[in-house]
């Protein structure tokens, strides 16, 4: 069997091999995804109007929220299948698979559910106004119509990946986006479809992906694949994935939180010269262009999620600790060329998005100073998802909340009120600093209580 395709080689190929092997096809995934976000905000921007930049900055915490579900079961059961494979356990990996189908499902029903019954009074509390919230829910609706096919899609992809073939959850990633891309114009501008044709691309171009990713499981010529005799609901497998998804829910959680506070803060803080919905639509461009680099970055977590998951439950401390340092390399240099990027061409990346000048403006000062300490952010995410890949989901929820949550907040709570909406955007730099600093003291901490553990495990 090809090494791409046979997890085993996970602890036998050279480390620097493996991470590209793994997180080339998941960063060219998340550069395909990314941007289409990107472009899709262009066609939004361009073919809807400035306000419907607006109402998308304030469909991302509710997009966060579902993507938050999704997470807390594709990222466990990845994580899970990944170490038993290291184990040599086939069948309970299996086990996995079977149930990530299923709690996909029940999430997806439950949480669109809800969530649809009450989409206008969530879509306010998120910082819709009355110019904005009709944008917002036009695409929303669409969004949590298709949410079952969405969950099902994430989380059968990331499996994929995680049970040996990166260079095919890649391949459905592409379809979903290729998909995307060539609908949304042909929606927006062709048909003035609007915020929903927006939308139904997205859902269009996901349904394609989910095609080939249930094609893959249902195939027994697939290393772990579905098998009716397996547990499709085991209590014991959903709470590992709960504890090891947890983190990365928690950080999507904390996310819709934080972007709904954001939203607000900008919005509070507005003034005679800077028109609040103005400013969040400038936060929507900020985010999406952030958001860009820390894909890539996501796409290193991605491939290291199943080198560290294995190795670690293989025992192989050595192999693991290479994985980290060459992750932590990777992470810096991605976000440290996105810092340098958004510092020489504010505008040019501005006006991808729009022709409105005040809109311009206000983003010209929103890079400046919220991406003051990006090139942090990538050490700040490897070492997070560090701690989930090998099973340690407190430490990673702890760093995740410390970004997004325990500083960020109370910075947003006093900056503003000082410095306005510049107030707003230098909460953002400060809360990074402080997290990357916090991040960087546990991963020493904890590496060294690792080693010794490993070494006396290997003296006895």
């Amino acid at each position: 069997m090809k090494s791409n395709s046979n997890p085993t080689s996970l602890g036998t190929l050279p480390i620097g091999k493996l991470l590209i092997q793994y997180s080339v096809p998941a960063i060219i995934a998340m550069v395909a995804t990314s941007l289409y976000n990107i472009i899709d905000s262009i066609f939004i921007g361009r073919g809807v109007g400035p306000l419907a930049l607006t109402a998308l900055a304030v469909n991302l915490p509710l997009m966060n929220l579902v993507i938050a579900f999704a997470t807390l079961v594709s990222v466990g059961g990845a994580t899970i299948s990944s170490i038993f494979l290291g184990q040599q356990n086939v069948n309970r990996a299996t086990d996995v698979v079977n149930n990530v189908m299923t709690m996909c499902i029940i999430h997806s029903v439950v949480f669109g559910g809800i969530t649809m019954l009450f989409l206008d009074d969530i879509l306010v509390l998120f910082g819709a106004t009355k110019e904005t919230l009709h944008l917002a829910r036009e695409f929303m609706e669409v969004v949590l119509y298709a949410t079952p096919l969405s969950y099902v899609f994430i989380g059968m992809n990331n499996l994929m990946r995680s049970t040996g073939y990166p260079a095919k959850a890649m391949i459905s990633a592409l379809i979903s986006v290729i998909v995307n891309v060539i609908l949304a114009p042909i929606f927006i501008f062709k048909l003035d479809m609007g915020m929903r044709g927006a939308a139904l691309a997205t859902v269009t171009g996901q349904f394609c992906g989910f095609i080939w990713v249930m094609a893959h499981f249902l195939s027994k010529k697939s290393f772990v694949h579905f098998r009716r005799s397996n547990k499709w609901l085991s209590w014991s497998i959903v709470k590992k994935m709960y504890g090891i998804g947890l983190s990365p829910f928690l950080m999507n959680i904390t996310a819709c939180f934080v972007v709904v506070f954001l939203n607000k803060a900008l919005l509070n803080s507005s003034d005679d010269e800077i028109d609040g919905n103005m400013a969040v639509g400038a936060y929507g461009i900020l985010n999406r262009v952030g958001m860009f680099f820390v894909m890539l970055v996501f796409g290193i977590t991605q491939g290291m999620q199943p080198i560290l998951g294995y190795n670690f439950g293989a025992m192989k401390w050595e192999r693991v600790k290479r994985t980290l340092k060459l992750g932590i390399c990777a992470g810096f240099s991605i976000t440290l060329a996105g810092w340098i990027m958004i510092e020489l061409m504010p505008d040019t990346i501005s006006k991808l998005f729009t022709t409105d000048e005040t809109l311009i403006g206000i983003a010209r000062n929103g890079f400046r100073i919220f991406f003051i300490c990006f090139p942090l952010v990538g050490v700040q995410i490897i070492i997070t998802n560090f701690f989930q890949s090998i099973g340690k989901p407190a430490l990673s929820i702890f760093l995740s909340l410390t970004r997004q949550l325990i500083f960020l907040l109370p910075l947003l709570a006093i900056l503003p009120k000082h410095y306005g909406v510049t107030g707003v955007w230098a909460s953002v730099g400060c809360s990074d600093f402080m997290a990357f600093t916090l991040a960087l003291v546990t991963i020493i901490v904890m590496m060294k209580r690792l080693s010794k553990k490993y070494n006396n495990q290997a003296a006895g």
